[in-house]
């Protein structure tokens, strides 16, 4: 799972993360930056550290890039290029391109030329996703506590949302509770696929 901030992954995909690590496959990340503008970046990458192990994430990679200022760049390309070809993923999650954020859009956009070779390519949304439509769900129920506890992990950001009175754990669940009601489960993950490998 590809994301720009710590707390991007967990809000995007944790849940979809916690399952496959239930399951025993290796999860791995890769954040662009530390969110140094939204907090301590020493604080924010132990936030991270911690909200890994809950989910059951196997390696963390940094990307060391500036907090607003992840570069739309043939660079950003060939370090998450490099990150693959270690990783050897069969399953790409990453920040949607239609979004407020600069640092999202640019991930995305890099993110979808380093993964052009693997064969489940899918974007995730949060809070300053704009536009999202998802095809395709999971149902994130029996995971729900560890998706939140992953966010929780990130306390120096819980009530960051410039929401009133709505912390980002209320949000999530919020958000898949929404999702859940389009997928017709209680509580979902929704996701858009630009490719998807269905393997019976």
């Amino acid at each position: 799972a590809i994301g720009a901030h710590p707390d991007d992954v967990e809000f995007g995909c944790g849940g979809m993360l916690a399952k496959y690590a239930r399951r025993g496959h290796a999860v791995c990340l890769f954040v662009a930056s530390d969110g140094a503008l939204g907090g301590d970046p020493d604080v924010r990458r132990r936030e991270q550290a911690a909200s890994a192990k809950i989910l059951g994430v196997r390696e963390v990679h940094w990307g060391g890039y500036a907090d607003t200022e992840v570069p739309l760049t043939r660079e950003l390309i060939a370090r998450l290029e490099k990150v693959i070809r270690e990783v050897d993923p069969r399953m790409i999650f990453v920040n949607s391109p239609d979004d407020t954020h600069q640092d999202h859009r640019h991930l995305a956009q890099c993110a979808m030329s380093a993964t052009r070779y693997v064969p489940n390519f899918l974007f995730f949304e949060v809070p300053s996703t704009v536009n999202f439509v998802p095809n395709c769900y999971t149902d994130i129920a029996e995971v729900l506590d560890v998706k939140l506890a992953g966010l929780e992990a990130h306390r120096s950001q819980v009530t960051k949302t410039s929401i009133e009175d709505l912390t980002i754990l209320e949000l999530a669940k919020s958000c898949a509770n929404f999702r859940g009601i389009q997928a017709r489960v209680k509580y979902a993950e929704g996701f858009h696929s630009v490719r998807l490998l269905l393997n019976l």
